[in-house]
């Protein structure tokens, strides 16, 4: 599948209402720190997680599908072997804008999820951190960004490109 562009991340980024999917019970975790950042930044923050019920005192649903009103795009930070999963449950909560989430390693990015987004038409941002495109970014994800941009791999305007295999580095 091709490489995401920065159309479709400034698409996704956009939207005012997404969940989080795969937040995580410890406050300390970098989901629970996306999450928190997002909600601090004015998004409309849904948590997503089977196995809670609350998190900074906002509702956590266990299922995308039961999610109202409905969320305008997901944030998947689960594994990889769990995002095909996730991205069926985003198929029939309608849900079309999908950020499969990498900072090290897989992430969530999987070939299975990417060909299941793809035969479904759904709008996937694959890889990426979102902090490196949000204005105003620490350090470290500005440094995260401009290193992507030496070795060409940052996301560009326009056309997309071919996605780099899984296992390389990004």
């Amino acid at each position: 599948m091709p490489a995401s562009t920065r159309n479709e991340i400034d698409d996704f980024l956009a939207q005012k209402r997404l969940a989080l999917v795969g937040v995580s019970r410890n406050p300390k975790d970098f989901s629970r720190g996306m999450f928190h950042e997002l909600r601090r930044r004015g998004y409309d923050m849904v948590a997503v997680n089977p196995n809670l019920t609350e998190v900074e005192d906002t509702c956590c649903f266990g299922r995308l599908q039961d999610i109202a009103p409905p969320v305008e795009g997901v944030l998947v930070m689960t594994s990889s072997e769990k995002s095909e999963q996730v991205v069926r449950d985003c198929a029939e909560a309608g849900i079309t804008r999908v950020w499969l989430h990498r900072g090290a390693g897989k992430g969530a990015v999987s070939e299975a999820a990417l060909n299941f987004c793809r035969q479904q038409g759904l709008r996937v941002v694959a890889g990426y951190c979102p902090y490196m495109f949000l204005p105003e970014t620490p350090f470290f994800h500005r440094m995260h960004g401009f290193f992507m941009k030496l070795g060409g791999a940052y996301p560009a305007y326009g056309a997309r490109q071919p996605v780099a295999k899984q296992g390389s580095s990004s």
